[in-house]
């Protein structure tokens, strides 16, 4: 018999043992049964709390988590729901759909972003619990609708993914039924005056239209659309103007002239109010439209007397500085098309060079991009085109001083503006000789998201700095000629000084100088397909000038380029592009250094990793596929990277480039091109230093009998570099 304090202490560590386990603490509980046990094992309440931590036991583990947050409002309890549910733990449909009812009835659960996850999962990850609120929807949309909406973003999204989800629902009609219930009240949502969710209705619409838009467009008028276009507003939050750019695009995808009168009414009546809110919502739908319906917005801006009646709401002394940010933001956005930026120049160049100077914030830069994509350069003979380009000139301090400012809109303006300069040959030399501002460009690009439009912008700028002027054929430098003659403009025939070979070469290696190619290294694997490709044409333009090689390649910029091929994979014309220009890079580097240097014998990747990039560039086409004589020079340049590369020690490399491409190469030699026919041949004569290149023209069959012809006959050609190419290599196989 256990004594009376014995049966105290049991009593009191068995009534601990419940109180563990209810909150949770299932072994701290287990321990403290076990130690009652132990003490007063036929006591009445010992047995007791037994039957009831077994009772507990069988309650599943999400479940008790899930009442502790709502009836006890244990917070901890939420977090620990929410990261069983994205651990994605197996949940039975039983326990989902309880689960899921006794969290969204609970209206005063706190924090609400946990309510928020925990809907969200039960609904993400269990299939039973999708049907059943796909149930609640069919029976009473409205009440179902009101009741997930108002707990969260996520739970919001949830609603419009089971309406568009079909395994949610037994019959395909009441799925529609409801996906045009759930999106008329989104609609209504949005509509609610001193509606704080219009991110969250946003996202609701933009998602069902994305998905169904062939039959939910029908469902909004006038009043609907006018509701979303107002969420374009500059105002809103990026996330906000997103979704409702994403809705407005469907809509006028299907809605056609309808919707695009919509928009114009729109746009007139509030520029007819004339206040301030008016002017700011109409011009920022204005800017929102032209990348989404250009021709029709162009058409707007153009209509007779609009641009002109702008003027003077703009130029009022009690003038908004809101209204001036929305309006800027609109002839920005105008500037893409070519009439637009004509008329724009017309109306508004000293407007907003009067902004450049009295303007706040972040508008004077803006004013100065604005003005860099309409004083565009020279195009008519005259001292008035010589006026616009000394104009860009002196944009290019302002742009240079926006670099270092700590808004980041203002360097956004910065970095689009000089993209848009940079293409000016004087512009050019004025930031390649400014070392400390190249040092801070590159800078920049470190600091940015690889994939951002900052890192794209700077790298357009480089580009720009570092482009050659495209090689011309003898006839394609006529018909230039000819058309410069037919339009009474003789300088367009000849190419700025500053844009001649020399000048560039000289950019380009201020550029490595500055430390270019190992930021391009560093940011590699981040880059965005559209910067990679800008990337690969700002090496290309690098490794032209022979001297730089040498830095390049100890910089990292062959593997770089080896890596980048290797990793477009598209088969689209730009990545075919991409990849040919990152062959052509490696095969500069690889004519002017020794290749063992780059891709040393114990090394990784392979010398022979090198190999198959090259190749691209015999067996593949350009990607340009107009009239006009195909460039030679990538395939040039290839056969001397492939003589390079076969030359080098023990030979495996000479053995892959014959097994890989003999064919090509025969056909080479017998290349119209004497440049293209000499370097094929000096190929062929590396061969000579391995086994399989002898084989390849001494083997008695056919094909080497016919090789071997080629040869004789190249050994009595004109060329005399060729003739000595076509020797050495009869003598290499005649021993």
């Amino acid at each position: 018999m256990p004594s009376q304090a014995d049966e105290d202490r049991a009593v009191t560590l068995a009534a601990q043992a419940v109180e563990l386990v209810t909150s949770g603490r299932a072994e701290d509980g287990s321990r403290a049964l076990r130690e009652a046990a132990s003490l007063a094992p036929d006591h009445p309440e010992i047995k007791a709390a037994f039957l009831k931590i077994q009772a507990e036991d069988s309650i599943h583990t999400l479940q008790k988590l899930c009442g502790r947050f709502t009836l006890e409002r244990d917070e901890q309890a939420g977090k620990e729901a929410l990261s069983y549910l994205d651990r994605s733990a197996e949940i039975p449909g039983k326990i989902a759909k309880e689960c899921l009812e006794l969290v969204i009835k609970e209206r005063h659960a706190e924090p609400k972003d946990l309510q928020d996850g925990i809907v969200a999962g039960l609904l993400r990850e269990s299939v039973t619990a999708r049907s059943a609120l796909a149930k609640r929807l069919l029976d009473g949309s409205t009440a179902a609708f009101m009741q997930i909406y108002d707990i969260g973003d996520k739970s919001a999204n949830s609603i419009a993914e089971i309406a568009l989800t079909p395994s949610a629902w037994s019959k395909a009609s009441d799925r529609e039924k409801v996906e045009a219930d759930v999106f008329q009240l989104f609609l209504a949502k949005l509509l609610e005056v001193g509606h704080d969710y219009d991110g969250r209705a946003l996202k609701g619409i933009a998602r069902l239209l994305a998905s169904d838009a062939g039959r939910l467009h029908r469902l909004i008028d006038e009043e609907t659309f006018d509701a979303i276009l107002c969420s374009l507003d500059y105002r809103q939050p990026p996330e906000v103007r997103s979704q409702a750019t994403l809705a407005t695009a469907k809509y006028l995808e299907l809605s056609g002239e309808k919707g695009q009168s919509f928009v114009s009414r729109s746009i007139h009546r509030r520029i007819k109010h004339g206040h301030s809110e008016d002017l700011v919502l109409a011009f920022s739908v204005a800017a929102a439209i032209f990348p989404i319906i250009p021709t029709q917005a162009a058409t707007l801006l153009l209509t007779e007397g609009f641009v002109p009646s702008l003027l003077p709401l703009l130029e009022k002394r009690n003038k908004s500085e809101k209204v001036e940010q929305a309006a800027l933001n609109m002839i920005s956005a105008a500037c893409f098309d070519n009439a637009c930026r004509e008329t724009i120049k017309k109306h508004f160049t000293q407007w907003l060079q009067g902004l450049m100077t009295t303007g706040k914030n972040d508008r004077p830069g803006l004013a100065a991009v604005i003005l860099a994509k309409i004083l565009s350069p020279e195009k008519d003979p005259g001292d008035k085109g010589q006026v616009q380009d000394n104009t860009v000139d002196s944009l290019v301090p302002m742009f240079k001083k926006l670099l270092t400012d700590p808004s980041e809109t203002n360097k956004q303006s910065s970095i689009e503006g000089l993209a848009y300069t940079s293409i000016q040959p004087g512009v050019k030399e004025a930031l390649v000789d400014d070392r400390l501002f190249l040092a801070r460009l590159l800078d920049l690009l470190k600091a940015s998201q690889a994939r951002s439009t900052t890192a794209f912008g700077v790298l357009t700028v480089i580009e720009h700095i570092s482009r050659y002027l495209p090689v011309l054929s003898e006839e394609q430098k006529r018909m230039n000629q000819l058309k410069a003659y037919a339009n009474a403009s003789k300088s367009e025939a000849e190419p700025n000084s500053l844009d001649e070979d020399a000048a560039v070469s000289r950019r380009c290696k201020a550029i490595v100088d500055a430390g270019a190619v190992p930021t391009f290294v560093a940011i590699a694997g981040q880059l965005s397909p559209a910067s990679t490709a800008v990337v690969i044409n700002i090496m290309l333009s690098l490794t032209r000038t022979p001297a730089l090689r040498g830095t390049i390649a100890q910089q990292g910029g062959a593997r770089f380029l080896l890596l980048r091929h290797t990793s477009i994979t598209g088969t689209s014309d730009t990545d075919k592009q991409a990849r040919r220009s990152a062959a052509h890079a490696l095969a500069r580097i690889l004519i002017s250094v020794d290749p063992t240097l780059i891709f040393p014998t114990s090394g990784s990747p392979p010398l022979t990793s090198a190999i198959t990039p090259i190749l691209f560039l015999l067996t593949e086409s350009q990607s340009d596929t107009s009239d006009g004589p195909r460039n030679l020079l990538p395939t040039y340049e290839g056969l001397l990277a492939l003589t390079n590369l076969a030359s080098a020690p023990p030979g495996d490399a000479a053995e892959q480039i014959i097994r890989q491409c003999l064919p090509t190469i025969e056909d080479l030699l017998l290349s119209n091109n004497t440049m293209i026919q000499r370097a094929a041949t000096e190929l062929v004569c590396n061969f000579m230093t391995c086994a399989a290149g002898i084989e390849a023209f001494a083997d008695s069959s056919n094909a080497a009998d016919r090789r071997l012809h080629i040869l004789l006959a190249l050994a009595d050609v004109e060329d005399s570099k060729t003739r000595k190419a076509a020797g050495g290599a009869l003598a290499g196989v005649t021993g």
